[in-house]
């Protein structure tokens, strides 16, 4: 904890050097003091995200606030309680808490004047103040596609998840999502299958992982990709938390790529954020019987843009981002359809009334499948052919000894 009164240390810290627009140089680093003082706004009790960031509008920064007197702080439209919050620095002892938080944890804020903050992000109606980060920071000023869906999946929007995410992350664009079970996790995964960058946004601090079994996605993320959260270190994962953190997947990012979702769900939601935020909206279409599908294929109906492939993402993308792909020097990714006779392996007979027995959207086992091949009389043939079509691409085996067929 600092010594002094929370006005001497505002006197005493260094102030940050701005261009006449309020917006910092471009080699704005933070102080400790600084940090201390943006942390110490982010925990003042009851001070939301839309009056923290009109108090930053007018006075600039976070020491001139803490200098401020109660009356000055009610003038500027807060009301009693917190302006008296805010005059009497009771949040730097919190503040000093997640200091050492972000040290133990390698993490670092970003304020919304940092340079590096989100550019797109900055625009929305509710910008956080304070981002918490732990990772590739660079990734912030990157192209980036949020990709989103239900946390039941089926094995249709797995696949369709995967090839997606991995050909957009192979081309270039970073994909942005929540790390929630499902949907999210494989748009993580496959991003990071192609050493493509990926962003995870955290609805909790940065040093807790959401859910449980993502621990070792977490890790991979922090090390090769982003972890973001507007919550502080050490924030629960509270239900409430997550519709909020979907403004800022949608508001970092280009577009939203919904893939499986109820009409009603989260996925839904971050839909309509985007909307809010003029973000593209994109769809992949589905199976009009599944509830999982009827998410996506309103939004098509409402005009968002169907998706099939990558390019159909990319091809919507400005001229300026489009060119920005090529700078950066990631090559155009093959065509499936042109490609595919160099590149598939023939099958014998075997392996084409396998794969032609599976399906994509349902698995199916191993005792099924051998009861529908008749011809065959030993079961270690079609074992040996699951093991060639596994290595091919072609079929995917899931806990059970169910097997279902690769989409692409």
């Amino acid at each position: 904890m600092q010594t002094g009164t929370p006005a001497s240390r505002c006197e005493n810290s260094e102030q940050m050097q701005q261009h006449p627009q309020g917006m910092p140089s471009a080699n704005y680093t933070l102080t400790r003091e600084q940090e201390l003082h943006w942390l110490a706004l982010k925990m003042t009790p009851g001070l939301g995200t839309r009056s923290a960031g009109q108090l930053i509008q007018k006075l600039r920064t976070p020491e001139a606030i803490f200098r401020a007197s109660p009356s000055e702080l009610e003038g500027h439209g807060l009301p009693r309680s917190i302006a008296q919050s805010l005059a009497s620095g009771c949040a730097f002892e919190d503040a000093a808490d997640q200091q050492n938080k972000l040290a133990e944890f390698g993490s670092e804020i970003l304020p919304i004047t940092d340079p590096r903050y989100p550019a797109r992000l900055r625009e929305i109606y509710d910008p956080p103040v304070v981002l918490f980060a732990r990772g590739r920071l660079e990734l912030l000023d990157s192209l980036m596609i949020a990709v989103v869906g239900t946390r039941r999946p089926t094995r249709y929007g797995i696949a369709a998840t995967e090839k997606l995410s991995a050909d957009l992350a192979a081309a270039g664009i970073t994909i942005v999502s929540g790390m929630a079970r499902g949907i999210d996790t494989a748009a993580h995964q496959a991003a990071l299958s192609v050493d493509g960058a990926t962003i995870a946004v955290f609805g909790c601090g940065v040093d807790l992982v959401y859910p449980a079994e993502n621990r070792k996605l977490a890790a991979s993320l922090a090390q090769k990709g982003l972890l973001l959260s507007e919550f502080h270190m050490g924030a629960p994962p509270y239900p409430q938390n997550f519709p909020i953190r979907n403004r800022i997947v949608s508001g970092m990012s280009l577009g939203v790529l919904v893939v499986e979702g109820a009409q009603y769900s989260g996925s839904a939601i971050t839909a309509r954020l985007a909307m809010d935020q003029q973000r593209e909206v994109f769809a992949v279409p589905g199976n009009i019987t599944s509830k999982m599908s009827w998410g996506p294929n309103l939004l098509i109906k409402q005009g968002a843009k169907l998706v099939q492939e990558w390019n159909d993402v990319v091809v919507e993308l400005s001229p300026e981002d489009r060119r920005r792909l090529i700078v950066n020097g990631q090559p155009d990714l093959p065509d499936p359809k042109e490609t595919e006779e160099e590149t598939d392996t023939p099958l014998n007979k075997l392996s084409t009334d396998i794969v032609s027995r599976l399906r994509v959207d349902q698995p199916v086992h191993l005792d099924t499948l051998l009861e529908t091949l008749e011809h065959i009389s030993s079961s270690s043939e079609v074992i040996a052919a699951l093991f060639d079509l596994e290595l091919l691409g072609k079929v995917r085996q899931l806990p059970g000894r169910n097997f279902v067929r690769v989409a692409w």
